[in-house]
């Protein structure tokens, strides 16, 4: 299997166009660093969350900090995403998307409580864990065991990165990474395989197990 272009991925460049048009408007609304601007276009906040804002838990994918912000995080999706797309299908990557950023966001809401983020980053970490799942399933594909290899690499270099640079949501990061890691157990990648039930019920549960937790945390 092999990517054939920009064509595979409606759904990744879908994300990036919407999230070019977010930052447009951030930019029009007093700028896209303003956290008054952010707080008031969803960026997540902890306090608003707790005030039954629970949106903020998937919107602050489409809000980036700053034209680097966006132009690291468009790059990166539109890397794994045509990778992501490929092999598990187009309604599967939008499921592994929103999944992962909301488990992110869980996580970053209940560890960093005085902070407020927003990126697509805690999304794409899951987009990176979904496809380590897929190198611990299908090894004996040449071609997803390099790219998985690659990709795990890539992850540790950001996340040590990620310790000792400020500003930096680690806790999105790693939330996001095991959400995307768990949910693509469960919805599964039909083209390259099966998975078996057991792996996809324990990781199922593992993944509403810790969503109810990290929710009650909240309350």
């Amino acid at each position: 299997m092999r990517s054939q272009g920009l064509k595979l991925a409606p759904v990744t460049l879908t994300l990036i166009i919407f999230q070019v048009l977010v930052y447009c408007w951030l930019v029009y609304a007093g700028g896209s660093t303003n956290t008054t601007v952010l707080l008031n276009s969803g960026a997540r906040s902890t306090t608003l969350i707790r005030d039954g804002q629970w949106w903020r838990l998937i919107s602050p994918v489409f809000l980036h900090v700053g034209l680097s912000h966006l132009v690291v995080n468009s790059v990166t999706l539109l890397y794994i995403g045509r990778y992501i797309e490929e092999f598990f299908g187009h309604w599967r990557m939008i499921v592994i998307y929103f999944v992962s950023a909301v488990f992110g966001n869980l996580v970053s809401a209940v560890l960093m409580p005085s902070t407020i983020s927003a990126g697509a980053s805690t999304a794409i970490f899951g987009l990176f864990g979904a496809f380590l799942m897929l190198g611990v399933c299908f090894h004996h594909n040449v071609i997803v065991r390099v790219l998985s290899r690659t990709f795990f690499l890539f992850v540790i270099i950001n996340i040590v990165m990620d310790i000792f640079l400020s500003g930096i949501d680690l806790a999105g990061h790693v939330g996001g990474l095991f959400g995307g890691f768990l949910i693509a157990f469960v919805v599964g990648a039909p083209l390259l395989g099966n998975i078996s039930l057991i792996k996809r019920f324990l990781s199922g549960t593992i993944l509403t197990v810790s969503l109810i937790i990290l929710t009650l945390e909240l309350k």
